[in-house]
């Protein structure tokens, strides 16, 4: 019994340990992601070859030859524009972070690679401390956070692996996971220990498990609807013949065209919303094995649901003429700043039956 406590410590300890090493590697990560925009800056040479490089959005200039009296004019064939929506814009993506620039895509590269491998140590460390309670590592916000931020990262890296043009979600997201890291391992900190008897179910493998994967593609879904919002006042004021400022155009050309971003964000939200409402559920059921009732608007219950409302709202919005658009990025962005909500201000500031979970 006494080795079982020694050796279970030192895997906490263990933990711990991995945890604050994939800061470090997060942090250089977030460095080499800075380099890449830095160095990655377009020259006239780059913005002219992104013009002329056909894209899905911005199809090639094709050249039609025409013999004429001996020798060959060429012709050039007018450009064919395909709506996909009444005021969509046919905007190229940008070239992502790098600027196209070869320096500049060797930081990406490093960037990510660098991603990856704190993704791999804190991921460990995640396991670690699951071996180290013998439960599932999300007990109290401390193990929510951790693993919260390994699935995020995870997800970011599962699509780069998918081939979907993703890297510019990098440094935002590299930023996020440090501030969520160093919340966590300074002021949600809990040593580890065994749950109360409510928690010890297996439930807690599903409900928890889907509601951290849910936030995780949630928050890239309101990254890409924030960038989307910036990238679409900057395309505006280029429609309107405004002249936006040096930094606005060093890092906003480089993003995907807007309608790309905000389609991204769509999909992405639209994929996880029945996961969503399977997390609804299965609370729901677990709610009723350990409490006895299936709702009972405890105020983690009622957020929960707010936060289903909201992402409901947008994807009704998103298919209602009139709303689509900004007016239901705005919605998306509320829905997400409720889930936030209901993860800290809930376990935090309001008194509630999951309140027993710990800080």
């Amino acid at each position: 019994m006494i080795l079982a406590a020694e050796t279970n410590a030192s895997l906490a300890q263990m933990s711990n340990t991995l945890v604050y090493s994939s800061m470090a590697v997060y942090t250089l990560a977030f460095l080499a992601h800075i380099a890449e925009w830095v160095f990655g800056s377009r020259s006239k040479v780059g913005r002219t070859a992104a013009a002329l490089t056909p894209s899905k959005t911005a199809p090639a200039t094709v050249s039609v030859q025409v013999k004429k009296a001996g020798g060959t004019a060429v012709l050039d064939r007018p450009e064919v524009v395909t709506r996909s929506a009444a005021g969509t814009r046919d905007v190229p993506d940008g070239p992502g972070a790098a600027g196209g620039t070869v320096k500049g895509d060797l930081y990406g590269r490093i960037a990510v690679s660098l991603t990856a491998l704190g993704f791999l140590i804190e991921a460990a460390g995640v396991i670690s401390r699951a071996i180290a309670v013998q439960r599932a590592p999300w007990g109290n916000m401390y193990e929510f956070s951790t693993t919260f931020s390994t699935v995020a990262v995870g997800a970011y890296l599962g699509f780069l692996v998918a081939k979907k043009n993703v890297r510019w979600i990098g440094l935002p997201l590299v930023t996020t996971v440090l501030l969520d890291l160093g919340l966590a391992t300074t002021w949600l900190y809990s040593d580890s220990d065994q749950l109360v008897p409510a928690l010890d179910s297996y439930w807690l493998w599903i409900h928890v498990s889907t509601a951290i994967f849910c936030g995780a593609v949630f928050y890239l879904g309101a990254v890409a609807t924030l960038l989307y919002l910036f990238r679409d006042s900057y395309e505006n004021k280029l429609a309107d013949g405004g002249t936006p400022s040096g930094f606005a155009r060093s890092v906003l050309e480089r993003l995907p065209a807007a309608a790309t971003l905000d389609k991204f964000a769509y999909r992405v939200n639209a994929a996880v919303f029945p996961l969503w409402t399977f997390t609804i559920i299965a609370g729901a059921i677990w709610a009723g094995d350990a409490w006895g009732r299936y709702w009972g608007w405890d105020a983690k219950e009622v957020w929960s649901f707010i936060t289903w409302v909201g992402y409901a709202a947008y994807l009704h919005a998103r298919a209602t003429a009139g709303w689509k658009g900004r007016k239901a990025a705005y919605i998306a962005l509320i829905a997400f700043g409720c889930f936030l909500f209901n993860y800290y201000g809930v376990n935090i500031f309001v008194n509630s039956k999951h309140s027993y979970a710990g800080v």
